[in-house]
């Protein structure tokens, strides 16, 4: 008798057991998809401010209120992406040919 209750106690420990791994690789996947989803916002906000604020420069240029030559220079500045600088129509930055090791 005390190997049957000992046996079901065993089988009961190991089916709580593999419960618990299921019920922690839930908790890991739902935090998984808070952070992304947490991400993903703050993603979503930066892009919008970015969008705000040159929406807010361009009106300013519009308006006269701010010199496009000041913009311009600013995003010569700033900018390296060929394709970005080409909506500027900034020329293209030269390239750095890479460095020779002398190994």
């Amino acid at each position: 008798m005390k190997d049957i209750k000992m046996a079901t106690i065993d089988e009961r420990i190991e089916a709580l057991e593999k419960k618990l791994k299921q019920e922690k690789a839930k908790k890991q996947k739902i935090e998984a998809l808070k952070r992304t989803a947490e991400s993903k916002a703050k993603r979503s906000m930066d892009t919008r401010k970015k969008i705000l604020v040159g929406a807010a420069i361009l009106a300013k240029v519009e308006r006269g209120e701010w010199p496009q030559d000041k913009l311009i220079a600013m995003l010569d500045a700033s900018l390296t992406r060929d394709d970005d600088r080409a909506l500027f129509d900034l020329p293209a930055l030269p390239t750095i040919p890479p460095v020779e090791s002398m190994a």
